[in-house]
């Protein structure tokens, strides 16, 4: 596996490939891998002939107040991991060598950046946009693949790649979980033990908000069933915000809506914790 720090070296070594007909799949993290991660590899060794995965933790997504400076970097564990499930190739580089200009243009995300995370970190999406932007422009993959459990940020990326006519597919991978239902992500190191045996009610509760609007319940009855199971089964935790919306479009749920989605974000201890499910009213 190569390890690419600078854009250069990411170019010559696309251009390789390239040259002997490979497809290309690009799978963007910020590092601290876990099996989530995987299984994005997994399905981009499927569909493309190569697979760079970029390893690059974005600080024009950070808020001011936010975890930057704390969020778990390691690498060397990183690239073995990656090495061992099949990358071709990492691309890890520095914010100098991806931001060499203080300024710059900027790409604002819209109404659908507006609610639900990015309601609580006003330009969080105007962030990601830019590096996955750029990150497009750099790869140029054919496919590009996301994880599910990051919803709204996948569904302003399809919108994005869709509204400017990006020459790429998103693959969207299904939320890997724990086998009590936790989603799998990079910041559940920072939950205590006690936070940890609490953390599964957010996916419970979003199940009983599926299950009774699927039942007959109005949509406010079903968000109120899963505010009182988080209550009930999560006393450290406050929620950031329960919704149900339409999907893809993140629109309020209509009575002629029959794609959904149910999302939470809730803050235990140091840690906000977000998910969803996606279902058929």
């Amino acid at each position: 596996m190569q390890i690419l720090t600078s854009i250069a070296a990411l170019r010559e070594w696309l251009a390789r490939e390239r040259s002997q007909g490979h497809t290309i799949g690009l799978v963007p993290t910020m590092g601290a891998l876990h099996s989530g991660h995987m299984a994005l590899v997994e399905s981009a060794r499927r569909h493309c002939d190569r697979v760079v995965m970029s390893i690059f933790v974005n600080p024009r997504q950070f808020g001011p107040n936010e975890d930057f400076d704390a969020y778990p970097r390691d690498l060397e564990g990183d690239c073995a991991l990656a090495a061992a499930h099949g990358v071709d190739a990492v691309f890890a580089p520095s914010t100098e060598e991806m931001y060499p200009h203080a300024a710059g243009p900027l790409i604002l995300a819209g109404r659908q950046a507006g609610i639900l995370c990015g309601a609580s970190r006003p330009g969080h999406f105007d962030g990601v946009l830019q590096v996955v932007c750029k990150l497009f422009n750099l790869v140029q993959p054919e496919r590009a693949f996301f994880g599910k459990k990051d919803a709204q940020q996948v569904a302003i990326i399809q919108t994005f790649v869709r509204d400017y006519d990006l020459p790429l597919e998103i693959k969207v991978i299904p939320v890997v979980r724990e086998p009590d239902g936790l989603a799998k992500s990079s910041r559940n190191v920072y939950l205590s033990a006690t936070e940890r045996a609490q953390a599964p009610a957010i996916h419970a509760a979003l199940q009983l908000c599926r299950q009774r609007l699927q039942a007959g319940s109005a949509p406010d009855a079903a968000l109120q069933a899963a505010r009182a199971h988080i209550a009930q089964h999560m006393p450290e935790g406050r929620i950031d915000y329960l919704e149900l919306l339409a999907w893809p479009d993140l629109l309020p749920l209509g009575e002629d809506d029959r794609q959904c989605i149910a999302l939470a974000a809730v803050h235990l201890g140091r840690t906000r914790l977000i998910d969803n499910i996606t279902f058929e009213r």
